[in-house]
């Protein structure tokens, strides 16, 4: 037997053991929207994960969330009125978050490849371009002035350091993300001298962190190239973007970040910073612990067979909605995500089963040896931290699938 990740707080049952999401019943949900395999995502869940965020961190920094962990776009418009700016990664993401109500002068747009068209479209709405190097520099500027706009400029920085402990690390050494910190002020100053609309750094270090000293140090330590940064341009950055970081516990032994740690020693660094930052604005760029534990993701069990001793069932979902529950999008060992059977929720385990997808691949796998009450045809399965890096970041053509459904309730 393998353990399973940690079911996120807040997920009951009915008297009927039935899960709960959003107070509704998991198949009253499955029915509603026609069919399995189904993403919902908590509305009630996303609105208090906010609020526990502006409780911990200081009043002056801002929240923006990072599209890329869901793009839904209900979800999308929800989350435009619960968070102070939203941060995209394409030309699709950026028409998404126009779309969702979110202002073009809260949306900041990063990413190492921005081709022309995408960089011409940011520009004429009024979006932020946090820049990636002087070539995409240049050509910004070219564009601007091709259609006589003023560009709202932000320069995305790679630090000399990292995140300890991240599952991404996004700085430090050579990296395609970014202009490297030796390099920032002679750029800075090119593009203040352009008559450019300077909107500051943009400093990301890392995500996926669990540890809230990490993430503590790692943000004092951007301050501090803030800083210095704008000591060696001569002018101060109207946003420092700090980056994100926050992890939330996918696996067997993983523990919630402490969010609240995490925002007093933010506090003690920003009283404490340089004078060159005393009236600039500060931002965290959220995406995964945003939005990650409001999603389950539902698939039915369509087949239940032996083989070789062990039992499997085999459900209607898979990696090609859930990619990163089966392990296949950037863990090295696969282990398990948060998982149940969602009409026998909160019962004792019955059996060690194994859960596979639908699809013609062993890599096709949403649960390895896991202890679950027994599951029959026709049962629900739940895998819980689904809200992030699910239907989007997974291949649903894959085998000529199709997506899942998605809900917000």
């Amino acid at each position: 037997m393998k353990p399973h990740g940690p079911i996120p707080p807040g997920f009951v049952a009915d008297d009927d053991n039935m899960l709960l999401i959003g107070g509704d019943r998991a198949e009253t949900l499955v029915d509603a929207a026609g069919d399995t395999p189904l993403f919902v995502y908590d509305s009630a869940m996303l609105a208090a994960r906010v609020a526990e965020w502006r409780a911990a961190m200081p009043a002056e920094v801002q929240l923006h969330y990072a599209m890329k962990a869901n793009p839904y776009a209900p979800l999308l418009a929800f989350m435009a009125r619960l968070v102070d700016g939203f941060d995209v990664a394409s030309g699709g993401e950026l028409r998404a978050a126009l779309a969702s109500g979110m202002a073009a002068t809260d949306i900041s747009f990063a990413g190492p490849g921005k081709r022309d068209r995408e960089i011409e479209a940011a520009i004429a709405a009024g979006a932020t371009l946090n820049l990636e190097s002087a070539g995409e520099a240049a050509r910004a500027l070219s564009i601007a002035a091709r259609i006589g706009a003023v560009p709202r400029l932000a320069v995305r920085v790679n630090p000399d350091f990292d995140l300890k402990g991240s599952g991404m690390k996004m700085g430090g050494g050579a990296k395609p993300f970014g202009v490297d910190a030796a390099d920032v002020p002679a750029l800075v100053r090119r593009l203040i001298a352009s008559g450019a609309d300077w909107q500051g750094f943009h400093i990301f270090a890392g995500s996926q962190a669990l540890d809230a000293g990490a993430i503590a140090e790692t943000q004092a330590r951007t301050v501090a190239l803030a800083a210095r940064l704008a000591n060696e341009i001569g002018a101060a950055p109207p946003l420092v973007n700090l980056g994100g970081g926050m992890g939330v516990p996918y696996f067997p032994g993983d523990a919630a970040v402490d969010a609240a740690a995490v925002g007093r020693a933010l506090g003690e660094t920003l009283a404490q910073r340089d004078a060159v930052l005393a009236h600039s604005r500060f931002a965290m760029e959220l995406g995964r612990w945003l939005v990650a534990e409001a999603g389950v993701y539902l698939t039915r069990v369509v087949d239940r067979k032996i083989s070789h001793g062990e039992t499997f069932l085999v459900t209607d979902g898979g990696l090609h909605h859930q990619l990163a529950a089966s392990g296949n999008f950037g863990t090295v060992i696969r282990r398990n995500y948060p998982i149940a059977i969602a009409n026998a929720f909160g019962t004792e385990p019955a059996e060690t089963v194994t859960v596979v997808g639908c699809l013609c691949t062993p890599l096709d796998r949403l649960g390895d040896q896991v202890a679950l009450p027994r599951g029959d045809v026709g049962d629900l399965v739940a895998i819980f931290q689904a809200g992030a890096y699910g239907a989007s970041a997974s291949p649903a053509t894959f085998l000529g699938q199709g997506p899942a459904r998605e809900m917000l309730v």
